[in-house]
């Protein structure tokens, strides 16, 4: 083969290769710019905000509070503690309301004090001993023992002489002796305290033999003029005597019966 000929078809083959090689490298170097913007086009798309927006400002900026969200929120409930705290306090009564008031709690003792002063199943003692009186009294004198016999005559919560009174006031234990007109099975003694109201501690009753049984002791809860009444199950005796002992040292002042009442059926 001719040497000539040789040489210049390999010339030909390195030239084809040259301009083969430098296409290639032509070809990477416009590749790789695109490729970088295709990296770097989710970042310019995620930073949304304006280049002048400060990169340190709060997150609180951005996000509106929760309790502002809450309040604004459609359909949620308001709290009950939060409308009753809410809510306006009542208006105090008028003086009208609080006269009405007056009449209505008076006409209410008034219509207890006529009931049970007219109950047929009750008796009013006849006859009262005591363990002392004031200025040692007797007979049917003012505060005598004798003042707690027939029906209540004491219209006002004061010291009467138309009321028992012990000699003095304050002093401790005291008594007060009671009898009746007609022995019955008892089931309630009512005692009408009409001055230092609160001061029994307890009530008996005697059989037909003359025993005490206590049928009621404690704390008299009695208020003003009214009753201390002391209910308990029918006695198997019949009784006509009852007994009250008081501690006058419990309520400061004298302490005054106006009326004692026993109530009972003679079957």
């Amino acid at each position: 083969m001719n040497v000539a000929r040789i040489t210049s078809r390999f010339t030909s083959i390195s030239a084809v290769l040259i301009i083969a090689s430098m296409a290639t490298s032509c070809s990477k170097g416009d590749a790789a710019p695109a490729s970088t913007a295709a990296a770097t086009l989710p970042v310019s798309t995620t930073a949304a905000a304006p280049a002048s927006a400060p990169s340190s400002a709060p997150a609180s900026a951005a996000v509106a509070p929760a309790a502002d969200a809450t309040a604004a929120a459609p359909g949620v409930a308001i709290p009950a503690t939060t409308a009753v705290a809410a809510a306006a306090p009542p208006a105090p009564p008028t003086a009208e309301e609080r006269e009405a008031e007056r009449k209505k709690a008076q006409i209410e003792w008034a219509l207890r004090q006529d009931e049970i002063k007219n109950d047929p199943r009750g008796q009013w003692a006849k006859q009262a001993t005591a363990s002392s009186t004031f200025n040692d009294v007797k007979g049917n004198a003012p505060y005598a023992a004798s003042q707690a016999t027939g029906e209540p005559n004491v219209q006002q919560y004061s010291t009467t002489a138309q009321a028992w009174s012990s000699r003095t006031p304050d002093s401790g234990i005291e008594w007060l002796d009671l009898t009746f007109a007609t022995p019955v099975h008892a089931t309630a003694i009512r005692v009408r305290e009409s001055s230092g109201s609160g001061a029994v501690i307890k009530i008996e009753v005697f059989d037909d033999k003359g025993a005490p049984h206590s049928v009621w002791s404690g704390s008299d809860p009695t208020k003003e003029l009214n009753y201390l009444i002391a209910e308990f199950p029918k006695t198997v005796f019949k009784t006509n005597r009852v007994k009250l002992t008081l501690a006058t040292n419990v309520v400061q002042g004298w302490n005054q019966i106006d009326a004692v009442q026993l109530i009972g059926t003679e079957q």
